[in-house]
């Protein structure tokens, strides 16, 4: 079609991302443009830049405005997102978290003030203060120290705010720290011997390619989101066909399978050891990148599956490994080192004790009194006056399965819904 046309020459011009097509608003604009019919003229370079700019915050201030209602009512979480810019400006960007969404408050550069935690914290109890601080129960930021000094400072200033570091970073400094084993380390480097020889060579990629069912090999990398581990599987996953490779006729009569790197490659790939290596550290991570997903997206809440998850880690890692301490070890006390310090705070605990999903799972829910009594440190902590009586007597109620909780539909939907 014609009009097909004149819209993908737009892009092209522009050099516009394809993926704006996807964009919510790309419909409406469309169907807009076509219920004013033939003469219609677009917004000039300035309408969009000022007037039209203008128009469209104040409607999103508006709307940002509406939410404080539902901040006042539920309570909402403030989260301080730091980063490097290509100019090599500290940025933190202010978001607002509640169960009905993620609001942008504003973003700041603290270049000047990243490290001192006096002046972050002042800049934080500004944005709390724009929330409403009666309004705020968490605050969520980086692990660096200065914002923990922050969390501190902010927890004494108002008693009603817990303060916890970004799960996702957390999780993440986790697997760096299991990566660093020597272990892995010489692991990773046999593996990505593999995959470089293989994507090195148009004949192994052409060999490959021709398998049923082939997929791309994901490649090594130091990343944030723990690439490292998440290759390593892709690799285990295309065991069968790399073996199949380095015992055909074809490859052994190739001459780069005869050079130094070739022998080597098939070496590795023919090691079963090798592969046993990889599939134990591929069950030892499997927690944390679930965990990892959930906490790194918005689907749905994920305060309360942060301290089961951890849980779960540890015990897959023991189970690994037949549950050998000095075998399994190593590895936990990575993740007991790390969770302790950033992933074990009461407000974590508490959530995993009101999450349904995992009260209600009376064989795997975790007795320990500790849960319980960061329980009571949070109600003890944020609520005041006869609220704290109710609470407590309604945590009874949800706990007990009383009124509403003993309904048939309370279980089953207790690990779909929020």
């Amino acid at each position: 079609m014609q009009v097909d046309l004149c819209v993908a020459r737009f892009f092209y011009d522009r050099y516009i991302p394809f993926n704006c097509a996807n964009s919510i608003y790309y419909q409406q604009m469309i169907d807009a443009i076509a219920s004013i019919g033939f003469g219609y003229k677009g917004p000039s370079y300035n309408d969009l830049r000022v007037k039209l700019l203008g128009e469209v915050k104040n409607k999103v201030k508006l709307l940002t405005d509406s939410y404080r209602n539902v901040w006042k009512e539920i309570g909402c979480t403030i989260m301080g997102g730091g980063w490097t810019d290509g100019r090599h400006r500290s940025l933190i960007n202010f978001l607002i978290y509640y169960p009905k969404g993620i609001s942008f408050i504003k973003s700041v550069d603290a270049s000047n003030f990243v490290a001192d935690a006096q002046a972050l914290c002042n800049l934080f109890v500004e944005i709390v203060d724009m929330v409403g601080a009666k309004n705020v129960v968490h605050l969520i930021t980086d692990n660096g120290s200065n914002y923990k000094a922050t969390g501190r400072l902010l927890n004494e200033k108002y008693g009603n705010i817990c303060w916890s570091p970004c799960a996702a970073h957390s999780l993440n400094l986790i697997m760096q720290d299991i990566g660093k084993v020597p272990h892995i380390v010489s692991l990773a480097q046999h593996a990505s011997k593999v995959t470089v020889f293989v994507y090195n060579h148009k004949w192994t990629l052409g060999w490959l390619r021709r398998r049923t069912g082939w997929t791309e090999i994901l490649h090594l990398g130091e990343t944030r989101f723990a690439t490292t581990f998440i290759a390593l599987k892709s690799l285990y996953d295309h065991k069968l066909d790399l073996q199949a490779m380095v015992i055909s006729p074809e490859f052994n009569g190739w001459r780069p399978s005869r050079s130094s790197k070739g022998k080597a490659v098939k070496e590795v790939i023919l090691d079963s050891k090798f592969w046993n290596d990889c599939l134990v550290i591929v069950k030892i991570v499997a927690p944390l990148l679930r965990l990892l997903r959930i906490v790194d997206s918005d689907e749905k809440p994920a305060l309360g599956y942060v301290y089961e998850g951890i849980y779960r880690a540890k015990k897959a890692i023991k189970e690994s490994f037949k549950n050998k301490k000095r075998l399994y070890v190593p590895y936990t006390g990575i993740v007991k080192e790390r969770s302790n310090h950033q992933l074990r705070k009461s407000i974590h605990a508490a959530a995993y004790w009101l999450n349904r999903a995992f009260q209600y799972d009376q064989n795997n829910f975790c007795q320990k009194p500790k849960v319980m009594v960061s329980l009571l440190e949070v109600i003890e902590s944020k609520i005041t006056g006869a609220n704290k009586t109710m609470l407590l007597d309604e945590t009874r109620i949800f706990r007990d399965r009383e009124k509403g909780f003993r309904r048939e539909l309370a279980l089953p939907n207790s690990k779909t819904t929020r």
